[in-house]
């Protein structure tokens, strides 16, 4: 179950890999039914917020982190893209202040941050 519950960040921040071409290992995952596992959720941002141990992959998110917030995504595939967009739909609306908490940790500046927000708040008034 952790292996899989990493997709979830993973999906949001997307694990980078090699020559800066992000992994679709985890692209088939059911996203839903993580996003409805609060325990597992909670592990992943204790982990990325150093309040709790990490997975191996859990570690690897934490060091990937940063370059993958400011790549806004651009080397995601469209399937990681509609993924990310849905968590991080999900932590504003449902678990707004660990997305708070971990934008201050990740993006200390909030221009990622913006960015998502923005992007966001233009799918709603669509």
């Amino acid at each position: 179950m952790k292996s899989v519950s990493v997709f979830l960040f993973a999906s949001i921040f997307v694990y980078v890999c090699g020559q800066n071409k992000y992994n679709n290992k985890y692209d088939n995952v059911d996203v839903d039914r993580i996003l409805k596992n609060d325990r597992v959720l909670t592990n992943y941002i204790k982990c990325l917020m150093e309040e709790g141990p990490c997975t191996a992959e859990g570690r690897e998110l934490k060091k990937t982190l940063p370059d993958a917030l400011a790549s806004g995504c651009t080397q995601c595939n469209v399937k990681q893209r509609d993924t990310a967009e849905k968590v991080i739909k999900h932590l504003m609306n449902k678990k707004s202040k660990d997305w708070e908490r971990l934008t201050k940790k990740y993006d200390p500046q909030g221009q990622y941050k913006k960015r998502y927000e923005e992007e966001v708040q233009k799918q709603r008034t669509i």
